[in-house]
């Protein structure tokens, strides 16, 4: 049975791969390792291996693996999932980095929310790219007011974007959907400067997001097996 060391070492080299095939100066891609539904043995196990960077998207199950977990001194937790309001108190107190964020009331409770003993949230604005009604996020033209309330925000910093794209086979049709993406980043990345992340690709489209300009992909399936 392979080992989770040895399915992030196969993740590792097809993201190197990828960079490869780029063709883009200087390109460094980070490894999200999505650990929601997994348990803190699989987790501890993937961190033995060397990875740091975990993604969860169900509050109270991550907050129960992040306080398993808390021997883990330099492990860093991303929330990913869809945020209720009534969660965000436990968002903002446990986690390293979000990713969701797709409204302005969400960003201005977790501002509020941050314990000050902690450093600033890294956020990363959810925008829903290909305007699907089943998915999280933001609309392009939303971004600008949500930006800018995140970047005048104490306890706040303004990392990126995130999105998850309509799913398709075709790597034409992924690359469209990750290049209106690296565009909303890109006009954001001049007006910001401390954005810096990028991230789209997830198991199914790795090659097209980093194709395209990524610079982290979330990774479940492939590391960790089929979701429980």
């Amino acid at each position: 049975m392979i080992t989770i060391a040895e399915r992030l070492k196969i993740a590792y080299s097809r993201i190197a791969k990828a960079i490869k095939n780029s063709h883009i100066s200087e390109q460094k891609v980070a490894l999200l390792a999505v650990s929601k539904t997994k348990s803190s043995t699989l987790i501890r196990e993937a961190y033995n291996s060397g990875q740091r960077q975990f993604g969860e998207s169900y509050v109270q199950e991550a907050v129960e693996k992040i306080v398993e977990l808390s021997d883990l001194n330099d492990i860093e937790w991303h929330f990913i999932g869809p945020i209720q309001s009534n969660k965000t108190a436990l968002v903002a107190a446990n986690f390293d980095w979000v990713q969701s964020i797709d409204r302005i009331k969400i960003a201005q409770r977790l501002n509020a929310q941050r314990p000050q003993n902690l450093s600033k949230l890294n956020v990363l604005i959810q925008i829903n790219i290909d305007d699907e009604d089943s998915k999280s996020g933001c609309k392009i033209n939303e971004v600008a007011e949500l930006a800018a309330y995140i970047a005048t925000a104490d306890n706040l910093v303004l990392r990126g974007v995130m999105a998850i794209p309509k799913k398709s086979e075709a790597f034409e049709e992924q690359q469209t959907s990750f290049a209106k993406l690296k565009a909303c980043f890109t006009q954001l990345k001049s007006q910001y400067p401390t954005i810096d992340t990028l991230s789209m690709g997830m198991s199914n489209d790795v090659e097209a997001a980093i194709s395209q300009g990524s610079t982290m992909v979330r990774i479940g399936t492939d590391i960790f097996g089929p979701r429980n």
